[in-house]
């Protein structure tokens, strides 16, 4: 099913995401699923796709400069159950965030099921832009995010 991600830049700082966490646990907001990454990841990727295109979006300096930087940054990518009240809520709160939509989907927690999905993807010729994803226990079923490149066509999918 097609959702709503937000993604958004906190301070790579401890009790960070406790505060993040508390602000939607008292607005009665839950967090499905969530990822954390150091944002000079995200910078880094940035770097390659300037290199990849031969787009120079700003000099070599300035990217190590702000791959240097954004350690102290974190990138969130997150599914609430409550898309619209989370997003008044970060504004309010003033953090710096974007919305996307992405492909979140239950898989049987057994070996093959994760192949089989993106087999689908790659017949059909999508790729894959980042996935993640986790479960519970050994009984319990896999909750998945993907970010496609193509969501429409990503959505066909998973009408069937």
């Amino acid at each position: 099913m097609v959702r709503t991600e937000i993604q958004l830049f906190m301070k790579n700082e401890p009790g960070e995401l406790a505060k993040l966490a508390t602000l939607f646990a008292n607005e009665k907001i839950n967090i499905d699923a969530l990822t954390i990454q150091d944002a000079s990841s995200y910078v880094q990727e940035l770097f390659k796709g300037r290199g990849k295109s031969l787009k120079r979006i700003a000099s070599v300096a300035s990217y190590n400069s702000m791959r240097r930087d954004s350690a102290a940054f974190a990138l969130v990518r997150l599914l609430v159950d409550s898309t619209d009240k989370a997003i008044d809520l970060l504004s309010r709160e003033d953090y710096l965030f974007d919305i996307t939509p992405v492909i979140a989907v239950e898989l049987e927690n057994r070996p093959g099921t994760l192949a089989e999905i993106t087999a689908k993807f790659g017949k059909e010729g999508i790729n894959i832009n980042y996935v993640y994803g986790s479960v519970a226990g050994p009984e319990s079923r896999c909750l998945f995010v993907f970010c496609p490149e193509d969501i429409e066509q990503a959505a066909k999918l998973f009408q069937e």
